[in-house]
């Protein structure tokens, strides 16, 4: 039930805003290139999202699932999730940046989110 939450929030936020960069191909770097590329900006969004979950009043009680939270996230995180999505369609080719959100990312992100939480309390 929360991951389809979080996939419809996500889906309409990627219809709503479109692709930011239309580049038409992969850029030609070794896979290692590409990770380095891309890891500072799956890093950013992360990070922006677990804050965004930390932060709001309903962290930490019955009505604030982990989900929910993060689906509520989408909204004041769009500039970095948006740049992590535009990345990989410039480094991977283009789609891929939307597969892998809607993919492995969301798929880890609820541990990402707990793991990030716990340690910004301490």
């Amino acid at each position: 039930m929360i991951v389809a939450q979080v996939l419809s929030a996500t889906l309409l936020v990627t219809v709503a805003i479109g692709p930011a960069l239309d580049t038409g191909h992969a850029v030609n770097f070794s896979t290692e290139q590409k990770a380095a590329a891309t890891e500072p900006l799956v890093r950013s969004a992360t990070e922006c999202i677990v804050h965004s979950v930390v932060t709001d009043p309903r962290y930490g009680t019955e009505a604030g699932t982990v989900g929910d939270l993060i689906v509520g996230s989408m909204r004041s995180c769009l500039t970095p999730v948006r740049a992590m999505i535009d990345a990989y369609d410039r480094y991977y080719g283009e789609g891929t940046g939307e597969a892998f959100f809607m993919g492995p990312y969301l798929d880890v992100l609820p541990k990402a989110v707990m793991a990030g939480a716990k340690d910004a309390a301490q």
